[in-house]
């Protein structure tokens, strides 16, 4: 006979450890069984307890795992040549080393397609089988049609809980009348809207004039992007979603004149969410004046913005509340690659690159819990709030995310280096930057898939679930009736 396998009362012990979660730190020890959390004890009350294996938390912070509410992986080119650096085999693998167990990614419909359910299924095809984390998808709304419109309800039934639509892009884009009928209908199948908030007229006009200029170079990105067109544009967006009564999410918001607008909406008691990301805490213009291409590493939209008084904004806007979560925009390319990277821009005509053509985004999504905590500006709730709890509400995942990420409570600085992390991407914006803070594991499902002193990644390629979301908990419309216009 074969020898007995022993019986374990957990799959998985965290002992020792502070637990933080976005309502309490307590000293509890945790059980995990069948992948999911199964008995919460105080600090030693487990005992003698069996388990297939046990993590001493000694030193260190339990959190619940990051939710990423805003990756881009392996997408259409949309800016000139370039394509995603990163696919969902490469993206995944870098989240779950830094701590994010759960990625909403986005399933893109191009304006030539009539039809949103055939992009949700070919963006499955992308993902099935390759994830190392879990993950979800928003819908792109690029064309806004009576096809698109109608199969709201069965995206719903499909799992999917999100849109997000473009206020600028020619490729993307919606007008108003189309983003009216995308809440309207949004509105009826408690759909989560997510707006890009940038006036595309403002921009065109403004690379216009630099182009007459003959001004060409990466820092003229900021340029073409002014303040005016976020802060229009999301004033806009907040008035739209108004008119309909329904929840909007405002995109990756850079400054603080537009969070503004946004804490005026919610003063108001009206359903107005919004994110911000690293980008705009920790980088400035300056990162894209640099010598020669250097400073297209940064390019993003919206850009950052001018220096510190616009981070402190910003800080003061996540702990205050008006922005509900802090994801990534990790949108990530190549920097050195003329093929379909950052280079692709540049020819004997523009030997520095247009501005306007830069494969436009920054990677980031190992890095943000990284640098959100070492910043030890935000209280550990707060922290966990945003990167974790909050997207998990809104997007129709709570209570059931997240994993478990352990770190210590403080470690041995060290500078960030880009061969440390594990995207498919030649370099990060943050090269150098400080960082105190990096899980020590993450959890995911009961299932170790990164020790950070252990071997690092070992979790499994295709490990990662498909998440069928429900509906957002977080605060609805004013009023459950019917829109109706004769009440206007």
């Amino acid at each position: 006979m074969g020898e007995q396998m022993p019986e374990y009362e957990f799959d998985l012990l965290v002992v020792n450890g502070l637990v933080v979660t976005h309502d309490e730190t307590r000293e509890v020890d945790i059980g995990v069984k069948d992948g999911k959390i199964s008995k919460l004890v105080l600090r030693g009350g487990f005992g003698e307890v069996t388990a297939k294996k046990v993590i001493d938390a000694k030193g260190g912070m339990v959190m619940p795992g990051g939710v990423d509410a805003h990756v881009h992986l392996q997408e259409p080119a949309l800016f000139g040549k370039g394509e995603s650096a990163d696919n969902y085999e490469t993206g995944t693998r870098s989240a779950i080393c830094g701590g994010t167990t759960t990625l909403i990614t986005f399933a893109p419909q191009k304006k030539s397609e009539p039809s949103l359910l055939e992009a949700l299924e070919a963006t499955h095809a992308l993902a099935k089988g390759n994830c190392y984390s879990d993950y979800s998808f928003h819908l792109i709304c690029s064309n806004a049609g009576p096809v698109a419109i109608s199969e709201f309800a069965t995206l719903r039934k499909k799992g999917i809980s999100s849109l997000k639509i473009y206020m600028t892009y020619e490729a993307l884009s919606l007008a108003d009348s189309e983003i009216l009928d995308v809440l309207f209908e949004a509105r009826k199948q408690k759909i989560v809207t997510m707006i890009h908030a940038e006036n595309g007229a403002i921009i065109d006009w403004t690379i216009k004039k630099l182009e007459e200029k003959k001004l060409f170079a990466p820092k003229y990105h900021v340029t073409s992007h002014p303040p005016v067109a976020e802060i229009e544009a999301t004033y806009r967006a907040i008035s739209l979603s108004s008119f309909i009564d329904v929840p909007i999410l405002i995109v990756h918001v850079s400054q603080p004149s537009a969070a503004a607008h946004i804490a005026t909406a919610q003063k108001k008691g009206l359903p107005v969410y919004a994110e911000t990301c690293p980008q705009y805490l920790f980088l400035t213009r300056k990162d894209l004046d640099k010598p020669g291409f250097e400073g297209a590493k940064c390019v993003c939209s919206p850009p950052p913005r001018e220096g510190e008084q616009d981070h402190e904004g910003i800080w003061r806007a996540i702990e205050d509340g008006t922005f509900t979560v802090l994801s990534s925009d990790h949108c990530p390319f190549l920097f050195d690659n003329s093929e379909i990277g950052k280079k692709s821009v540049i020819s004997e005509e523009y030997p520095v690159g247009h501005f306007k053509y830069i494969p436009n985004g920054c990677p980031g999504v190992e890095t943000r819990l990284a640098l959100a905590l070492s910043a030890k500006r935000l209280e550990l709730q707060k922290f966990v709030e945003v990167t974790s709890t909050n997207a998990a509400k809104l997007y129709g995942l709570y209570p059931r995310k997240g994993g478990l990420v352990e770190g210590e409570r403080g470690m041995a600085e060290f500078g960030l280096k880009n061969e440390m992390l594990h995207h498919n991407v030649d370099y990060t914006p943050y090269e150098g930057r400080t960082i105190n803070q990096w899980p020590r594991y993450t959890v995911l499902r009961g299932e170790v898939v990164w020790a950070r002193d252990e071997g690092g990644l070992v979790g499994k390629k295709g490990y990662g679930e498909f998440l069928e979301r429900g509906v957002s908990t977080l605060k609805g419309g004013l009023s459950e009736e019917e829109w109706d216009v004769e009440k206007f």
